[in-house]
């Protein structure tokens, strides 16, 4: 595969020693392309970034660099995506730092797509687990892309969720996209690049450094119309998540618990600050009204019986129970149990357990 000058330049400048995402899009805007950045006298240069820098960039960058990125290329499944290409995220050009360039493994069509962060703790509950799963999923099926850190808990329930509806799921990760972490969910990270995306701001061969993580942050809220956080201690880092999306103007959710669990703690100090409090997925696509096209219920999916939800009470069931109760045969049963899915009015639990949240 041959590749033109411009996706070249466009990942030498990403690679520049000291050159920071702020000063590259000065050059970007002096300059009107990383080639012509390349093509600059020093002279030049140093009205806009620091001399060491300019140096660095009139020296360019050594071939043997970018072969790594070039030779990822080669599989039709990766994508480079830059801030010049019609690909690129709109949404993210509405905040202050966007990212010059994005690796993206898997579905390039989902960048784009309206979406909504979900993320909380990564020591979840069994309970924020099928929370955050039975949302995204129902959110997925309103044509939501749902949008998460791949980490465990929380953000691989979302993922996993989110999977088995129409909208997808785009994985931020903090490593190169030839790096997978946590390795734990290697599988689910295949899964995502098949049926997803993964995405990265990081050059390949980039480790889980520490402070890679707030970075990936930022996309993840940047990218979505709103984000909600399931379950947070205080000091979790989805609480990053969420005060980077409330700086970018994005719509902030929160499940509320238990007063006395720490994973419920940093979801209640959002709802003090101002997070709208969710009980089921319809609660945030009203709140997200227009943004979000209403989907129609599918033709074969048959209205619930009347005594469907009152049999189903407001504790845990599972569907052979439901069955019984009902006097339907499981496949009528479960044509019924999603219909309400979608309809925000319960939510599916792990372990085929079903529960009423209207």
């Amino acid at each position: 595969m041959t590749f033109d000058a411009s996706l070249k330049a466009w990942l030498a400048l990403g690679l520049i020693r000291g050159l920071g995402g702020e000063s590259a899009r000065r050059l970007l805007k002096e300059f009107g392309s990383p080639e012509a950045v390349f093509a600059a006298p020093v002279s030049s240069l140093k009205s806009t970034v620091k001399t060491e820098v300019a140096a660095e960039i009139c020296k360019g960058v050594d071939g043997g660099l970018l072969a790594p990125a070039l030779a990822w290329l080669e599989d039709s499944n990766n994508h480079i995506v830059t801030l010049a290409d019609s690909d690129y995220p709109q949404a993210l050009l509405n905040i202050p730092d966007p990212p010059l360039l994005l690796y993206v493994k898997g579905r390039p069509d989902l960048l784009n797509r309206p979406a909504l962060g979900v993320v909380g703790s990564r020591n979840a509950t069994p309970q924020g687990a099928g929370n955050a799963e039975a949302f995204a999923k129902t959110l997925s099926g309103a044509g939501l892309c749902v949008i998460s850190g791949l980490a465990h808990g929380i953000d691989a329930a979302a993922h996993r969720g989110a999977l088995r509806g129409p909208g997808g799921s785009i994985a931020v990760v903090g490593t190169g996209l030839d790096k997978v972490y946590p390795a734990a969910n290697r599988d689910l990270a295949h899964q995502l690049a098949q049926q997803g995306a993964l995405v990265s701001e990081f050059p390949l061969g980039t480790p889980p450094l520490a402070a890679n993580f707030p970075r990936r942050n930022r996309i993840i809220s940047g990218m979505s119309l709103g984000c909600l956080v399931v379950e947070a201690s205080l000091q979790s880092g989805s609480l990053i998540t969420a005060r980077l999306a409330m700086e970018q103007g994005r719509d902030v959710f929160a499940i509320p618990g238990s007063i006395h669990a720490p994973q419920s703690k940093g979801c209640h100090a959002l709802l003090k600050q101002g997070a709208k409090l969710v009980e089921a997925a319809q609660d945030i696509l009203e709140e997200l009204g227009g943004l979000v096209a209403a989907p129609a219920r599918a033709p074969d999916l048959p209205a619930p019986c009347p005594a469907l939800l009152e049999q189903l009470g407001f504790d845990p069931v599972n569907a052979e129970a439901l069955s019984m109760r009902c006097g339907l045969t499981i496949a009528e049963l479960s044509a019924m149990l999603l219909a309400l899915e979608l309809e925000g009015r319960i939510s599916a639990l792990p372990g085929g357990m079903y529960q009423r949240i209207h």
